[in-house]
């Protein structure tokens, strides 16, 4: 039986409950939230692009180095949707754990899943030389 590849990635979704409408709503605290949360897990931030719906609720992405977090927001439930994914020696948890201190939600619930790492051993090797 061949060993299988190390992940090439990991990717976190994060499902915050019970976090603050006010927090929710503000484009620019999710925003500065979102680059501490990337820059305290070793990632590198590109550029990031936030947007206010008229309703309430944002929505936004910072882009990485290592490839992106991005938040899509219900202020009137206190729930946000966070997606880490994250390559290299980013630690994308500590990410979620930086955004959970600062939002201090009820409740976090991630899952996570390894991205790539079903590529054969060999293709694995040569992905990594070229």
């Amino acid at each position: 039986m061949s060993e299988r590849a190390p992940a090439l990635g990991r990717h976190l979704l994060a499902d915050f409950y019970g976090v603050a409408a006010r927090v929710l709503n503000d484009a620019h605290a999710l925003e500065t939230t979102l680059i501490a949360a990337a820059r305290a897990a070793g990632a590198v931030p590109l550029e990031k692009k936030f947007h206010e719906f008229g309703g309430g609720g944002v929505t936004g992405v910072v882009l990485l180095k290592e490839s992106h977090i991005s938040v899509h927001t219900w202020p009137e439930h206190g729930f946000a949707a966070v997606d880490v994914f994250m390559c290299g020696g980013a630690r994308p948890q500590a990410a979620v754990s930086a955004i959970e201190r600062a939002w201090r939600p009820a409740r976090v619930i991630v899952r996570e899943s390894g991205r790539g790492e079903h590529l054969a051993p060999e293709d694995y090797e040569q992905e990594v030389k070229t």
